[in-house]
């Protein structure tokens, strides 16, 4: 069983009376795809603002390589080692998809935004920005304008920014919303080979590719996890398939 890299203690979010996240405990290991499933309001996106750092707990702790991490501003968690991806593509639609790779780079390094000398006309950004679009299958499109992009290809765009930042751990949500067959098939490719380096936390509804991916899965309804183990382990609970599967 490899190290614990990630690990949720107790952690509560409300808004005023909805309790989004409700004494949630968690743990991720290196080298896994641990799942976040659930119906639509169940706290998944919140879990993840909290665990980048996006939005504080009301109560409970995170932990990352084994230190705690609650109170840590976004840069600086990015600076050990989290990423993460978002539900709506965010990329500069006007910039290269290698512009957007090096932007990516040049914001995690901590230097300001110089868009009157491009991103990618600095050699040390520029080849990092290379790299990550190789990983990703992207090499090819790299002086296109993000605009000009597929649906599928702009989330792989935004993974390869998540991967320019060089993290050991991925949050990824819903990376495969709104595509279609094909382009879920090549994402979770990308995904699988993406593993072998780093953990990821992906929440998403494609269930398909959520049991085809994850190495663990968890199951949040109206905040709290009813359920952690691995895929047959969840098609077998049956109150996760009242709660959210079905019986099919």
């Amino acid at each position: 069983m490899s190290e614990v890299l990630l690990k949720v203690e107790g952690l509560k979010k409300s808004f005023g009376g909805v309790v989004a996240t409700d004494d949630v405990n968690l743990d991720v290991r290196l080298d896994e795809v641990h799942a976040i499933i659930g119906p639509n309001g169940a706290g998944k996106t919140t879990l993840i603002t909290q665990l980048f750092g996006e939005q504080f707990p009301d109560a409970g702790r995170v932990y990352f390589k084994g230190k705690e991490v609650t109170k840590l501003p976004i840069h600086k968690r990015s600076g050990i080692g989290l990423a993460r991806s978002f539900q709506i593509t965010s990329v500069f639609m006007d910039f290269t998809v290698l512009d957007n790779v090096a932007l990516a780079v040049q914001a995690h390094q901590g230097h300001s935004f110089k868009f009157w000398k491009p991103a990618s006309t600095q050699v040390e950004l520029r080849q990092g920005a290379m790299d990550a679009l190789v990983q990703v299958g992207l090499q090819d499109r790299a002086l296109t304008k993000a605009s000009e992009l597929s649906h599928g290809e702009r989330r792989q765009l935004e993974i390869a920014m998540a991967l320019a930042t060089n993290p050991v751990f991925l949050l990824l949500d819903e990376p495969m919303a709104g595509m279609g067959t094909e382009e879920t098939a090549l994402m979770v490719t990308l995904l699988k080979s993406l593993k072998q380096e780093r953990a990821i936390l992906l929440v998403e509804h494609d269930m398909n590719a959520v049991f085809e991916l994850a190495d663990r899965i968890s199951v949040l309804v109206y905040g709290k996890l009813i359920a952690t183990g691995t895929p047959d382990e969840i098609r077998a609970n049956k109150d996760v398939r009242e709660a959210y599967l079905g019986e099919a």
